[in-house]
């Protein structure tokens, strides 16, 4: 059995099918994370999908993983813009990532145009809505089968 692939949602993501539906859909987080589970149990992989509003709480899960998770999906969400920190945590469990984003972030106010952490991943999902997290496990799956 492979380890699993942990997916990290930061802050706001809790409100997902309130928040803003225009640009991010009516998708809860719970819809979410049923379709991260239905994916992972089609591809044979194990997932653990989390949520905080706290960076601190986000980096802690990152250290974590380093040594009992085959990979992180990612949505920092806000912190995508801004935190430095997030970056490092990631860069410095040395696993394979994949940043997502519901919304094309580049469609959107210049500030959501920078990402601290998409020059240390392996790709960026971001438009694709729910599914960009299907196509992160599904690149992982392609991975992790050589």
């Amino acid at each position: 059995m492979t380890l699993p692939i942990l997916i990290l949602n930061g802050p706001n993501l809790n409100l997902l099918g309130t928040r803003e539906p225009a640009t991010y859909g009516y998708e809860t987080l719970a819809d979410v994370e049923a379709l991260c589970h239905a994916r992972a149990d089609e591809l044979g992989l194990q997932v653990e999908f989390r949520q905080t509003n706290h960076e601190g709480q986000l980096i802690d899960w990152i250290h974590q993983a380093r040594s009992r998770c085959a990979g992180i999906v990612i949505n920092p969400a806000a912190w995508t813009h801004t935190s430095v920190a997030i970056r490092d945590a990631l860069a410095a469990v040395e696993l394979p990532v994949i940043e997502v984003h519901l919304s094309n972030v580049h469609k959107r106010e210049e500030f959501r145009h920078h990402s601290f952490v998409s020059g240390i991943v392996l790709g960026v999902m971001a438009g694709f809505g729910s599914n960009g997290y299907r196509l992160a496990l599904d690149h992982f799956a392609h991975l992790l089968r050589g």
